[in-house]
């Protein structure tokens, strides 16, 4: 399960809205709000979509997702 606070800190970081993130990593943006809400896991497309629209590092991405 991912570590939605940590990501949602990421996201806000990042300084683009979350409809932004979406179009950004390829992910719906439904789909987007209910992985944020707990419905569901992140795939494998969703993670490598998130971690390049967000610039984040191989060891937050590991953190937030595979930890």
């Amino acid at each position: 399960m991912a570590k939605i606070e940590e990501l949602k800190t990421v996201m806000k970081d990042s300084g683009m809205t979350v409809v932004a993130i979406a179009e950004k990593s390829g992910i719906e943006r439904a789909t987007l709000y209910n992985r944020l809400s707990g419905v569901g896991d992140f795939t494998a497309d969703e993670i490598i979509g998130l971690s390049k629209a967000l610039h984040m590092t191989k060891s937050q991405r590991d953190h937030i997702f595979l930890e």
